[in-house]
């Protein structure tokens, strides 16, 4: 799959169908030659290392990528890394669409800029790159100069896109059940809901416009941190125009000085933590992407506010008395902060609530120490990883939490393997200090 040659967004419901129909029948037909040659040779036939063959992932990523909007924006939220919810094969295969998407060919970029502009869409600018700076599941980013010299980003959506939605859940969610990808035991119901729910505020650009003026006054004077402004009289429903801030990808922190890379990581966990104990408002993406640094390192661009959640003060103190629960060490509120929080249930069975009791234990220290803790070091990663592992695949943990918990926990799950990418140092304890008793 190359991401980056132009492709045309299917727009039809038809032809959306169409290709996860095709997708489905192709997936099956491997599946079933693959069991006739098992069965031929006397072996039994694994249903889900047949489903999961190379050339299955391929043709599951490739076409939830060529399809963008709903379709791969799914495949996306289902890729927690770390998320108890998915096995770790199918979340490895589905976290190759955090990739760059196709963008779109010129012919039907100049299509959508007139829809939404009009005939003399192009009058609007005096410069206009019409290579994509970036392109992802729900449109495409161009830089432009306006009539005016504005350097503006414009953030584009992709044509039928928003009305797609509903029905792209849908039929992905039939695939994702037929397939027996998934664990039986899983609900999916509420993850397509909240699916649903999401991409429709993701592609209510009006609505992340709304975020980003937010996000950019709370920052406007951190020196930490950048936000760009965005600007009404060249966004549309379709339509995103903000500044552009020239930046680098966050990657690029690497090879940096330990230092740099230790004070970028804190500054991203100090943020998150501001954002739900202070404003109760957390921009819930755990995408790389939306992490970049100013040419000269010293202060992060922070992007795509259309996956930004408001918690409720009794939502945010539930998650506090979790955390406060964890560091104190005491079971019996950590059972009850598990429970509000939806983690377990008066049925979860007892040897699962001692597998999560017994993850907290070792979380513990990390959360109560003054020293910053090491993620360059995997080892305790490591085996809390395997510890899920053994949760949902020995034990057959498969509850759901609240969609909250789960929004923060795919969040805190993106800053933790961007910390270990960036073998970062951060003193979880003492950041944690300033927001619990």
């Amino acid at each position: 799959m190359d991401p980056k040659r132009p492709r045309a967004v299917p727009r039809s419901r038809f032809a959306r169908a169409a290709g996860l129909g095709s997708l489905a029948t192709g997936i099956a037909g491997s599946a079933a030659l693959g069991a006739a040659g098992s069965m031929l040779r006397g072996e039994r036939p694994d249903r889900r290392a047949l489903l999961l063959t190379p050339g299955n992932v391929n043709r599951l990523t490739r076409e939830l990528a060529r399809m963008r909007g709903a379709a791969m924006k799914l495949g996306q939220l289902l890729s927690m890394e770390n998320s108890d919810l998915l096995p770790p094969d199918l979340a490895r295969v589905l976290a190759r669409l955090r990739d760059d998407a196709h963008h779109m060919p010129p012919r039907q970029l100049k299509q959508v800029l007139m829809a939404e502009y009009g005939p003399d869409a192009l009058k609007r600018f005096r410069q206009f790159d019409p290579r994509p700076r970036a392109a992802a599941s729900i449109g495409q980013v161009h830089r432009v100069t306006a009539a005016d010299g504005r350097d503006l980003a414009l953030k584009i959506q992709y044509p039928g896109i928003a009305q797609a939605i509903r029905a792209d859940v849908a039929n992905l969610g039939t695939l994702l059940r037929a397939s027996g990808l998934l664990p039986r035991t899983l609900d999916l119901a509420p993850l397509l809901a909240e699916a649903t729910a999401q991409l429709e505020e993701e592609a209510d650009y009006a609505l992340e416009a709304t975020r980003l003026a937010r996000f950019h006054d709370l920052l406007k004077d951190d020196p930490a941190f950048v936000v760009p402004r965005p600007h009404a009289d060249l966004s549309t429903p379709r339509i995103l125009a903000m500044d552009f801030i020239e930046s680098h990808p966050i990657d690029t922190l690497e090879d940096a000085e330990q230092a740099q890379r230790d004070t970028a990581l804190t500054r991203l966990f100090t943020l998150f933590l501001r954002e739900l104990f202070h404003w109760r408002l957390v921009q819930t993406d755990p995408n790389f992407a939306n992490y970049r640094l100013t040419p000269d390192g010293s202060r992060i661009v922070l992007l795509d506010f259309g996956a930004t959640r408001a918690f409720t003060p009794e939502s945010t103190a539930r998650f506090r008395a979790l955390l406060d629960a964890t560091r104190r060490g005491d079971p019996d509120a950590l059972r009850q902060a598990l429970a509000d929080t939806g983690f377990i249930t008066d049925t979860t069975p007892a040897d699962q609530v001692n597998t999560i009791l017994d993850m907290a234990a070792l979380i513990r220290p990390v959360l109560t120490s003054g020293a910053p803790f090491d993620f360059g070091d995997t080892t305790l990663l490591n085996t809390l990883r395997r510890m899920g592992e053994h949760l949902t695949l020995t034990q057959g943990y498969a509850e759901v939490p609240h969609m909250d918990a789960l929004h923060l926990q795919r969040k805190l799950a993106g800053l933790v393997l961007l910390a270990t990418r960036m073998r970062a140092r951060v003193p979880l304890g003492t950041l944690l200090d300033d927001h619990l008793p």
